[in-house]
């Protein structure tokens, strides 16, 4: 639950927070897969205020799969990142909330997204340039989805981030079953084979979501695929 000076938002809240945002919206299925998983995140495992935004001792999110923003300005709007206001204007030619998030422009975005693929590559560098800076306390967590695997530079990311023991490095990978390319033994399998801890849970199941992304994993960077109905996007 979030408390600021004039509202108290709660979960229930979300849905009418993102039918604020009446713009051209494309990819609304992008947008609901990630609804429940974002919400467990900002509520109850990122170590990440509005007063922390700039603490470098923050937790950092990234999300790659930006084509689908509504739910993710919705948390943000929750948790008192950007003014609730802000949300009628998405997709405005005047509106910082564009249909890719810009991490100039809204309060509280890491990356700026566009195509496909670059977020786990990011968070591996975002990583190791903490641990360079003897920043072992922030935790780093990317939300990709399964369609965006069949990009190679995930797979590099993958390949590199198990044997590098990435341990402060989260991947949330939303799976829709929207992905081009079957992996045998599915998503989870192919990051254990490169060194990964991986949980699949209900990516609709809040207490399941909450036990997976705090489940320990010394020494090794962490997945969790969080299963949703699928739908395109």
């Amino acid at each position: 639950m979030t408390t600021t000076t004039e509202h108290t938002f709660t979960y229930t809240d979300l849905p009418r927070l993102m039918g604020r945002m009446t713009g051209d919206e494309k990819h609304g299925p992008a947008a609901t897969s990630t609804l429940d998983a974002l919400w467990v995140l900002y509520d109850r495992v990122l170590r990440v205020t509005p007063a922390r935004a700039d603490d470098p001792g923050r937790d950092r999110f990234l999300l790659s799969k930006g084509h689908g923003p509504m739910a993710y300005y919705a948390v943000l709007a929750a948790k008192g990142f950007l003014p609730v206001d802000w949300l009628e204007g998405f997709g405005g030619y005047d509106s910082p909330l564009g249909h890719h998030p810009d991490r100039v422009l809204v309060p509280g975005a890491e990356i700026g997204s566009g195509s496909l693929g670059h977020g786990l590559p990011l968070a591996v560098g975002t990583a190791l340039g903490l641990r360079a800076r003897g920043l072992t306390d922030p935790r780093v967590w990317v939300l990709v989805g399964d369609a965006e695997l069949d990009e190679g530079s995930n797979h590099e990311a993958i390949a590199f981030a198990g044997p590098a023991g990435l341990e402060r490095l989260h991947t949330l990978v939303i799976d829709n079953a929207s992905a081009s390319y079957a992996r045998p033994g599915g998503i989870a399998a192919r990051f254990e084979a490169a060194g990964w801890s991986a949980l699949t849970v209900d990516g609709r199941d809040h207490e399941a979501l909450y036990e997976a992304f705090t489940a320990p994993h010394p020494g090794r960077p962490h997945v969790v695929v969080a299963r949703v109905e699928s739908k395109s996007a």
